[in-house]
């Protein structure tokens, strides 16, 4: 054989093997995860929304990578204690979490006790769904507009379950934006329990992601003002937005689009840092295709769990947007604002 023709088999040899790399990449990777237990940690207990939606992703999530997907409920100050353990926890595969990135976020940003992980530093498979909020008010409200409502009562009480959470925090920013004299209360057990004491009349607002906000509407149990960001509701359409309910001052805007972009983290699949490239990469692909099954997003629909994937790499730039990118003199101010209602 001549040498030119040596040199162009060599060279048809080497692209042939390159081209069947990541077939075997992907193949030595799924033989890895075949018939082994993955645990999906959820932050909360068993019947929680999150733990819900891990449930219904895990059967599917197991059925693609020919592994038994375990939903561990790990609760403890607010997600925090799961976080924590998933941040040190072996960067295999065999551990990721189901977690609420907006709480996560907000207990990074003001520094909470006992946190130990950097949203910045997690390797991340996908955001599930990022609800916006509703403000919530009574069933049968004297006012209809948030204008009208502003000037019918001069102070508010918003329920909420505790420090920090996101019935607290989207009250705290709603009040602090739009300048009005309120009081959060919390104590309440969580969104159902707040919306039925706004419902009943102890509590004049609740802040509500719009799945749930959607079940109380329809039960005639609250009534919806505006979503509290720039993008409507799937189920509010004819609700406006707060941008459009009321004219904001720039600060005001300010105030609502950082909520929004730490709200934009919502329901996140996480891994631990450090995953070896091409374990990340395959899982990332998995995840996006089980995601976009058909039949996974009929279930949700059923039982209203919306799927709306984003990207791993959107995922991380929202995460690092809120934890890297915010100035000293914005984090003082968010401290402020979160601890309000302590």
């Amino acid at each position: 054989m001549g040498v030119k023709l040596l040199a162009r088999a060599f060279i048809t040899g080497l692209a042939l093997v390159s081209a069947t790399l990541p077939t075997r990449a992907q193949d030595a990777e799924h033989q890895f995860f075949r018939g082994k237990t993955i645990h999906m940690v959820v932050g909360s207990g068993p019947g929680g929304g999150y733990d819900i939606y891990a449930r219904l992703i895990s059967p599917y999530l197991g059925k693609a990578l020919d592994a038994n997907v375990v939903v561990e409920n790990q609760p403890g100050a607010g997600g925090i204690t799961s976080l924590n353990r998933l941040f040190v926890s072996p960067p295999d595969g065999l551990t990721m979490s189901f977690a609420n990135g907006t709480s996560a976020a907000f207990a990074q940003i003001t520094e909470q006790q006992g946190l130990r992980f950097d949203l910045a530093k997690f390797d991340y498979l996908a955001t599930v769904g990022a609800p916006p909020g509703l403000w919530l008010v009574g069933p049968e409200p004297p006012y209809k507009t948030v204008k009208d409502a502003l000037a019918a009562k001069s102070s508010w009480q918003w329920g909420a379950s505790g420090p920090s959470d996101g019935l607290g925090n989207g009250a705290a920013f709603t009040c602090e934006a739009l300048k009005l004299k309120c009081s959060i209360v919390p104590g309440y057990s969580g969104s159902n329990q707040a919306a039925l004491a706004v419902t009943k009349g102890e509590m004049d607002a609740v802040y509500i992601p719009e799945s749930s906000a959607n079940n109380y509407v329809k039960a005639k149990q609250n009534f919806a003002l505006a979503t509290m960001s720039r993008k409507k509701s799937r189920w509010f359409l004819d609700r406006p937005t707060i941008f459009e309910a009321v004219d904001l001052s720039e600060d005001g805007k300010w105030l609502f689009d950082f909520n929004s972009s730490v709200e934009d983290l919502g329901r996140i699949l996480i891994l631990p840092p450090n995953m070896p490239k091409a374990r990340l990469a395959f899982l990332q692909q998995v995840v996006r295709d089980v995601l976009h099954d058909p039949k996974l997003i009929e279930e949700g629909e059923r039982t209203e769990r919306i799927i709306e994937y984003l990207d791993p790499e959107s995922t991380l730039k929202n995460a690092q947007k809120v934890t890297t990118q915010i100035t000293p003199e914005q984090r003082k101010r968010v401290i402020s604002l979160v601890n309000r209602e302590k």
